[in-house]
């Protein structure tokens, strides 16, 4: 389909009504979901993409791909863990990201439907996201050094707990991280009410929906707090408008003081997650291709052997 530029003050315009509305701590979960799928409509694919159902670890998933991406293994892969505080989002709000992030990186993305809370929370979604990674290895054929993990706000803070629980009880490590304004302390309330995609007080019913009768110590739940010193390549994104800023700036401080190489994008004039608009807004494309670059140059390290 064909690729739209909206102006960026047209675009928040239009979006912020929507999220208002959606996004409501007084509208019941079921209701919220069942709004962003029908908005997820008018969010683009590119041209060429094909979206293959299929499961992983026994859940639904679906396998991304564009025209001439590459189909082995070598070629890496990415699981994608979509974002919505824990409690919403789907494969239908993320696809159209998805597909992108394929184009973009020149690998397929696979993404993946993990259980939601308040029905299902915490650690069922982390189970769901580490059983997926160890199915990719042993039944795909891919070498966890070739598959990066990615995902936005609650889905980047699953997917910065995934890497933490892989090396600890795997001694495995992912390729890459590609974070899009991740989630990765719930404990931590919002300085300000909100911003134009999510409110303080949604986001505080979306963590006690999340951690249900758990710790709020668990690394789980807040992997900021956990073990970093190990993890691989990361990318993270973040608006400076957003309600989280604060938090990616601590996470980033802490990943580099770690010693992990991060590449740290700040934005000014987007939103919580542009990326989800990349088909409509050329500079939400931008940093999408960006973090994908990121994404294939680590799963791709040059061999120094050819350098030479």
């Amino acid at each position: 389909m064909r690729e739209l530029n909206l102006p960026l003050p047209v675009a928040r315009a239009i979006l912020t009504p929507l999220y208002w509305a959606s996004l409501h701590a007084r509208l019941p979960f079921p209701v919220q979901r069942k709004l962003l799928d029908i908005s997820s409509h008018a969010q683009l694919l590119p041209a060429g993409t094909v979206v293959r159902k299929i499961r992983l670890a026994g859940r639904p998933a679906e396998r991304l791909t564009v025209t001439a991406t590459p189909t082995d293994t070598e070629a890496g892969a990415i699981l994608y863990l979509h974002g919505g505080g824990y409690v919403v989002g789907s494969l239908a709000t993320h696809r159209s990201l998805g597909a992108r992030l394929a184009r973009a990186a020149e690998c397929p993305v696979y993404a993946l439907d993990y259980r939601l809370a308040p029905e299902h929370p915490l650690p069922a979604g982390l189970d769901d996201a580490e059983a997926a990674f160890l199915e990719l290895v042993a039944k795909h054929g891919y070498r966890p050094e070739r598959i990066a993990v990615s995902g936005d706000s609650a889905g980047g803070g699953l997917a910065l707990a995934l890497a933490q629980r892989l090396i600890a009880n795997h001694g495995i490590t992912p390729g890459a991280l590609g974070l899009i304004a991740p989630w990765t302390d719930p404990n931590a309330i919002p300085e300000r009410n909100r911003d134009l995609v999510i409110s303080k007080p949604w986001s505080r019913l979306c963590a006690a929906a999340y951690l249900g009768a758990a710790d709020g110590a668990d690394l789980g739940y807040a992997p900021l707090t956990g073990v970093l010193h190990a993890l691989p390549p990361t990318y993270v994104q973040v608006d400076e408008s957003e309600l989280l800023h604060p938090q990616c700036v601590e996470l980033v401080e802490a990943l580099r003081g770690a010693g992990v190489h991060v590449r740290f994008t700040e934005t000014r004039g987007l939103w919580h997650v542009a990326q989800l608009q990349a088909g409509l807004v050329g500079p939400a494309a931008a940093v999408l291709s960006e973090m994908a670059e990121f994404l294939s140059d680590a799963l791709h390290p040059a061999d120094l052997r050819e350098l030479g």
